[in-house]
């Protein structure tokens, strides 16, 4: 145990990250920056933990500095249990235990209680809610009902009754069910599992100076607004997606919804502001509530819509949630560009979101 005795002697092999000083400060400050360049033990408690460790702040006399885990563990002090310096750093625990958590709620037949999801993950309730919502951009409860309605999406197309499919995608009861499905399907359950039937969906394709363009709306809103190169190709996309809906030509009050999209084309003046009809997990509608608030002559990288729904990690789940947008103008994820202002891509063409960003600069 000579190290306990001589806690106050830092070891010289640390060095590479400055002086004592330097390392105080950085304990001080629970700098995470710090973690991996050196460990610091104390005396009176046995323990050496991480710069970034939340413990209270020992005194001065009673702090050494060691390069590493192992040459703390040579003086006779024992890895602190809070923040376990012998693991990984914070940041791929924390990973670990959410990407942990997501499994056990992709496998579990009910959603999992919060509580044992932040007993599995070592951590708090309010602290594993809030990694979670950080690292994923939703919470778990958002996680699990986007899961929960993948597999109602899923299941559905094969499931003899409606109640077979909701009970095996795991919601617990028929009035969750029924209080999700119109936000989740965008139609009855019914009508969802019989590729559309019975559903009544209006839609007309018009010419517009960057090709073709479908507009296609349930009674509820707009459900679909795509370009293409041809009238037969977004007309067949259409059939594809709703195999047995009553898809038919829209009347006139419709042509004037058709009239203000390919307006809008030509002179991108103001928000399109039309009632959807969309559907898509929680993370995808937060994302496209976000990108309905870029004006105009305006544009957003992914990584500034990451930071306004609150999840600035999830740069590549904001990129995904625009690729899946299903109304083309309606939510403008043509106004979003790399963080260089490259313009990236776009599901109907970079020609077209170049074009659509000229425009509205130009107005």
């Amino acid at each position: 145990m000579t190290g306990l005795r001589t806690a106050v002697r830092s070891d010289a092999s640390c060095r590479d990250f400055g002086d004592d000083a330097a390392r105080r400060e950085a304990v001080r400050r629970r700098d995470p920056a710090a973690d991996g360049r050196f460990v610091y033990a104390v005396a009176t408690t046995g323990v050496y933990c991480r710069p970034s460790c939340p413990s209270r702040e020992a005194r001065r006399e009673n702090v050494a500095f060691y390069a590493d885990a192992a040459a703390a563990r040579r003086a006779g002090y024992r890895p602190c249990l809070r923040c376990r310096p012998d693991g990984g750093t914070a940041a791929e625990r924390h990973a670990e235990a959410v990407a942990a958590a997501c499994r056990a709620i992709d496998a579990a037949e009910a959603e999992p209680r919060l509580a044992d999801l932040a007993v599995g993950a070592g951590m708090s309730p309010h602290h594993f809610h809030r990694t979670f919502k950080r690292l994923t951009g939703v919470t778990p409860k958002g996680y699990a009902a986007a899961r929960r309605a993948e597999r109602l999406r899923d299941g559905l197309a094969g499931a003899e009754t409606v109640t077979a499919a909701f009970h095996d995608a795991g919601y617990g009861g028929s009035g969750r069910f029924y209080a999700e499905a119109p936000a989740v399907l965008g139609m009855t359950p019914s009508a969802y599992r019989d590729g559309g039937a019975k559903a009544r969906i209006r839609y007309a394709i018009a010419a517009c100076s960057l090709g073709h363009i479908l507009v296609a709306a349930t009674e509820t809103g707009v459900c679909a607004i795509r370009f293409g190169d041809d009238r037969e190709g977004l007309e067949a996309e259409l059939r594809a997606r709703f195999p047995n809906a009553d898809l038919a030509p829209g009347d006139a009050g419709f042509a004037r919804t058709v009239a203000a999209v390919t307006g809008f084309v030509e002179r991108p003046e103001a928000p399109l502001d039309l009632p959807l009809d969309v559907r898509g997990t929680a993370f995808q509608r937060r994302v496209w509530e976000a990108l309905r608030r870029i004006p105009p002559g305006a544009t957003a990288s992914y990584a500034d819509v990451a930071a306004v729904i609150g999840a600035p990690k999830a740069v590549r789940a904001v990129a995904g949630a625009c690729a899946a947008n299903p109304v083309a103008l309606a939510i403008p994820c043509h106004r979003v560009v790399r963080g260089d202002g490259a313009l990236s891509g776009y599901r109907w063409g970079v020609a077209r979101k170049r074009a659509l960003l000229e425009r509205e600069a130009k107005r």
